[in-house]
């Protein structure tokens, strides 16, 4: 199947200001193609630029060059470089992203912050409940917990309340960075069991999997992510 997601020719920097405005490379002619039912692990060294990437694809972070196309509403859709609205109709419709933070408007139930973004796309307030309790069952957060805000819970089962609201929608493309990372082994292997679902259902994801079971488990290929300037005229991503 062609690709729903085609990256070429990514950089980007970040500039220091504290250092006179040293620009410092991060990632340099990234390339990187994926197809629905495709997962495609992130690999290489720490500080490789694995989470800025994904945080470009997501429209965090502006690249400083090259293209980041998408295929959304039966369109291909250029992000590098798009306007807000078009980057929030992505997020909303197509991409959806397991970061390593939770981030939520505080006091809100738990089963509300997972429900929300199924509403978000037309599901009803009961539908998308009860999506939203299967999910949390599913992952092991227990009935009691559900009408109380996660911020009160520890971090693993931020995380998981985190993966079920990445989950909720079926996203044509995800996006996950370290979604196993502060998960004890039964839990893990319940997030390992929906990823799987999830690629084998049509969804191309891109992740990082520190944990080389999980990356294995989950992955249909592997692509390096190098340091700008770690094999001079190499682009970082190149394929074979």
């Amino acid at each position: 199947m062609p690709p729903v997601l085609r990256v070429s020719g990514l950089t980007k920097s970040f500039v220091v200001h504290a250092q006179g405005d040293l620009a410092l490379p991060v990632l340099r002619d990234v390339a990187l193609a994926v197809s629905p039912g495709e997962c495609v692990a992130l690999v290489g060294p720490s500080g490789a630029g694995k989470s800025t990437l994904l945080r470009c694809l997501y429209g965090n972070y502006r690249a400083d060059a090259g293209s980041i196309r998408v295929r959304h509403r039966n369109n291909l859709v250029e992000l590098a470089g798009a306007e807000p609205r078009v980057t929030l109709d992505v997020r909303r419709r197509t991409v959806g992203f397991v970061s390593q933070f939770l981030r939520v408007i505080p006091r809100v139930p738990t089963v509300d912050v997972v429900a929300e973004p199924a509403i978000r796309m037309g599901a009803t307030e009961t539908e998308a409940r009860r999506r939203a309790e299967f999910l949390l069952g599913v992952l092991g957060i227990p009935p009691r917990l559900w009408p109380l805000p996660p911020a009160t819970f520890s971090g693993g089962e931020q995380q998981r309340v985190n993966i079920a609201r990445s989950l909720i929608v079926d996203y044509p493309i995800l996006l996950l960075d370290e979604p196993t990372a502060s998960l004890d082994a039964a839990n893990c292997n319940g997030v390992v069991e929906l990823i799987r679902q999830r690629r084998d259902a049509g969804a191309a994801i891109v992740g990082i999997f520190h944990d080389a079971a999980v990356r294995d488990a989950v992955s249909t290929r592997v692509l390096d992510i190098l340091p700008p300037g770690a094999l001079p005229g190499t682009p970082a991503g190149a394929q074979p």
